[in-house]
């Protein structure tokens, strides 16, 4: 069972997947301004092993950690949450919102239909 994580610990984790395996030092360089203090991204860190999603091994006097859930996997189950609840279930709604508040061009529409009629094998 996966725990929802805070915005911070979502933040950590996009840093993660990003780098792969690494050291906090390497999450906080991959992280976009305003960086979040050291300790707290190290406690941020703490938190999402405890929960499950990163693992660590010991190299000398620090720890390096790596991800145990896959990015796709998490999206999957927290986008099908949130549209869930703020779409009735509804994928169309959700595209319709977008769209209506022009945050998706036609264009994009266009390459989502593609994506739908073409899947990757």
């Amino acid at each position: 069972m996966m725990e929802k994580l805070t915005i911070q610990e979502e933040e950590a984790m996009l840093a993660v997947w990003q780098i792969g395996k690494g050291f906090i030092k390497d999450f906080m360089d991959a992280m976009p301004e305003p960086k979040p203090p050291y300790t707290t991204l190290a406690s941020t860190v703490k938190n999402l092993e405890r929960k499950g999603y990163l693992v660590s091994e010991r190299f000398a006097n620090a720890n390096r950690y790596g991800a145990k859930v896959k990015e796709a996997d998490y999206k999957k189950r927290f986008m099908s949450g949130f549209v869930d609840n703020y779409f009735k279930s509804s994928y169309k709604d959700l595209v319709a919102f977008f769209a209506k508040d022009k945050k998706i061009s036609a264009e994009e529409l266009k390459e989502i239909i593609n994506l739908i009629e073409n899947p990757e094998k």
